[in-house]
């Protein structure tokens, strides 16, 4: 086919500016596709970050802190008629050290799903080992 392109020089002359032009397209097309992904990549980064921060502010405060409250409302009445003062009766930890224990507990969590993660890997890999000997 190239033969007779190369024969007819009007064909050549048509044929040259078509490929410049489907060279830009696809260039186009590659560019757009790369600004896409970067775009994407970065509302999922964006998103995650708002749900960790939500998942984080919500775990931290909410419906456990009522509850605390309720409890320690009951230790500070004893059952003897004496009452103690709000020193003796609150016994819950201070914020500092419910905001640690929380993300010390998250933090184990999101390490547990890795590992899991991995293991699952490690096994895919040795299953497919394993057929492919």
């Amino acid at each position: 086919m190239e033969l007779l392109e190369s024969q007819d020089p009007e064909k050549k002359k048509l044929i040259e500016p078509s490929d410049r032009h489907k060279r830009a397209l696809e260039k186009e097309v590659h560019d757009l596709t790369k600004k896409t992904e970067r775009i994407l990549t970065n509302a999922l980064i964006i998103g995650g970050s708002l749900a960790l921060t939500y998942f984080v502010i919500s775990s931290l405060s909410g419906k456990k802190k009522k509850k605390k409250n309720k409890t320690a409302n009951a230790q500070a009445v004893p059952s003897d008629g004496i009452e103690e003062t709000a020193e003796e009766a609150d016994h819950a930890p201070s914020l500092v050290s419910q905001i640690g224990t929380r993300v010390l507990n998250q933090a184990t969590v999101m390490i547990l799903e890795i590992a899991k993660e991995k293991l699952f890997e490690y096994l895919e890999s040795r299953k497919k080992a394993d057929e492919n000997s």
